[in-house]
Parts: C-alpha cells; sequence; structure tokens
C-alpha cells in the first residue's frame, strides 16, 4: 500500500460567550490591565459558564468542520481528543463526545499533552490516514482551563482561557499539499515547571490536597518561558533545515498562544517577518489545546492561509512537551 499524505480538510472553532476582562481581573486579584498586557499580552479571554465542560466545547467546534467539510458525524473513522481537562477521567472525553455527535461506529481516545497536544493529535491522526488504516479522522482540542485555575492566583489567572478547534483529516489528493513534517519531544526534568499535583494516583483526591490547593495549575512562569523560548526555536530551526527550507519559505507561522513575548522572541530568533506570524492571544488567552486551531481560524480570517501556503506550527507545553509541525495549507 502505497502512503498517503494526510491533509487538513475543515475547521471549525468555538468559544463560550462569557468575557473575562483585565478590567475584571483588577478587583479579583493584584493585577493590572497594563501588566497583563506588558508581560503576556492578553486583554480578555473567553470563560465557560458553571456546568459546561471540555466535551461541550468540543463538540460545538466538531459540528462547524464538519459542516464546513459537509459530512455527517457518521462518516468519521475515528475522533481523537485533546484536553488536559477532559470531563472526568474515564470515560473518556472522545466517548462524550462521539455520543453527543451521534457518531456511530466510530472509535477514538483522549491525548494529553498538554499545550501541545493538539499538534500531537494531529500527527496521531495524520499516520492513521498515512497507512490508510482511516479515510476521515475528527481532531479536536478542547480545554476549560478556567475549572482548575485558582482565581486568587495572579500567576496563573491571568494567563488562560476556554476554547476548542476541530479539523478533519483525511488523504490529499494532491502530494505537494498537506502534512510534510513533524519532530516531537519531551523533557519530563521539566514536569515540576507546569503541573497540576493533585487528582492523581500519587496525590488521590481528599479534603487534604483540596486545601492544599493541589488541583490547581502550578508554575514557575520564569523557567517556563525560558524553556518555551529555547526549544520551541530549536525545533522550528531544525524541521526546517532537514526539509531545505528557511524563514522566507514560510507563508505562516502558527505557534501555541501562551505569552506574546514567547511568540515574538522565537519569531525573531528564527528571523521570520513579523506579518507572518499569527497571534491571537490577546482576544482568547491561553486555552492550552484550543490555541492553534484558534489561530489557525486566525490565520484564514485575516487572509493569511490560503491553499499552497508553507504554514509553520509550534508549541511547548507542561511535561515539558515540545511539537513542531510543517504542512501545506490544502485549501
Amino acid at each position: 500500500m502505497t502512503p498517503v499524505r494526510a491533509k487538513i480538510s475543515a475547521l471549525g472553532i468555538y468559544v463560550p460567550p462569557r468575557l473575562l476582562t483585565n478590567k475584571d481581573l483588577e478587583s479579583m486579584v493584584d493585577t493590572s490591565d497594563q501588566w497583563i498586557l506588558e508581560r503576556v499580552g492578553i486583554r480578555e479571554r473567553h470563560i465557560a459558564d458553571k456546568g459546561v465542560a471540555s466535551s461541550d466545547l468540543a463538540v460545538e467546534a466538531a459540528r462547524k468542520a464538519l459542516a464546513e467539510r459537509g459530512i455527517e458525524a457518521g462518516e468519521v473513522d475515528a475522533i481523537i481528543v485533546a484536553t488536559v481537562t477532559p470531563d472526568m477521567l474515564f470515560p473518556c472525553t472522545a466517548c462524550i463526545v462521539q455520543h453527543k455527535l451521534g457518531a456511530k461506529s466510530v472509535w477514538g481516545f483522549d491525548l494529553n499533552g498538554a499545550c501541545s497536544a493538539f499538534l500531537y493529535a494531529v500527527q496521531v491522526g495524520s499516520q492513521f490516514i498515512l497507512t490508510g488504516a482511516h479515510k476521515k479522522v475528527l481532531v479536536i482540542g478542547s480545554d476549560v482551563m478556567s475549572s482548575i485555575i485558582d482565581y486568587t492566583d495572579r500567576a496563573t489567572c491571568v494567563i488562560f482561557g476556554d476554547g476548542a478547534g476541530a479539523v478533519v483529516l483525511e488523504p490529499a489528493d494532491d502530494d505537494s499539499l498537506g502534512m510534510v513534517d513533524f519532530i516531537h519531544e519531551v523533557d519530563g526534568s521539566g514536569g515540576c515547571s507546569l503541573y497540576m499535583p493533585g487528582g492523581g494516583s500519587l496525590h488521590p483526591s481528599t479534603h487534604a490536597t483540596v486545601d492544599q490547593k493541589m488541583h490547581y495549575v502550578h508554575q514557575d512562569g520564569q523557567a517556563v518561558f525560558k524553556f518555551a523560548v529555547r526549544k520551541q526555536t530549536e525545533l522550528c530551526e531544525k524541521i526546517l533545515k532537514r526539509n531545505g527550507l528557511s524563514a522566507k519559505d514560510v507563508d505562516a507561522f502558527i505557534p501555541h498562544q501562551a505569552n506574546r513575548r514567547i511568540i515574538m522572541a522565537t519569531a525573531d530568533r528564527l528571523g521570520l517577518n513579523p506579518e507572518k506570524v499569527i497571534i491571537n492571544i490577546d482576544r482568547y488567552g491561553n486555552t492550552t489545546a484550543g490555541t492553534i486551531p484558534l489561530a489557525m481560524h486566525t490565520a484564514r480570517t485575516e487572509g493569511k492561509l490560503k491553499k499552497g501556503n508553507m504554514v509553520l506550527m509550534a508549541s511547548v507545553g507542561a511535561g515539558f512537551t515540545v511539537g513542531a509541525t510543517l504542512l501545506r495549507w490544502a485549501y
């Protein structure tokens, strides 16, 4: 069987309607609109209402992607949900999404790679296409980060928002389009710099773990910043070089939206034209697995994502997880 390159054939996004602005945060913690803008580049973020789960956001994004492609949920072979905030530990969120979509004869699973989860899930789905095992794979990045954020911790509560994005992966009918290459790495030595210690088998949920705020995100911002800039740049340089490309060949750089300064530091080191760098963190904050599909949507609406464009995507997340992907936009 001849390997067939995977392509993204449709895209859909969803964010909850409620906004949490920097002005709102000023009345909640010791911070300011100016400080948040200067340090992370965020003005507002979307926050899900109580009782709205990752699966709810995922389903809305998936429906939009399926509608754009003009197919029914039952035509999909597999569903991969990238998330660090599953509805519950089990069943997996992919099962819940499958049921809500009414997709029959579909299998699926969740993938936890934190902020790199969407890129990881896209590549896993692409392998099913590449081998001929599947014809249509639905990949969704969805996180309700507000569910695990301590809104008395100014170091983390200003950063995160809620959102989801979904893509349909299919075989490319043109070898010049679709997925070109990817590089993934993990570095577990950085796990203590960004993590949620409570709720797993190491620290099961108890009154003590709740009292100690172990079920919230804990972050060493400086350590994450330094690692993210260094490794994101390193992987991007490596993937461009091994494909005989340079910064001038990149039509759109779509990075994980964690911090505007991280994005611009990476772009500067790569020598990328600022016009080619996609940034929407000001409107959404860090939505973890949702950031890259949300940024794809922004790139498309800004006219920076057209058929044949060379797209470089990159991410760094808790773990640490790192990813870089090259693709030629297919539609």
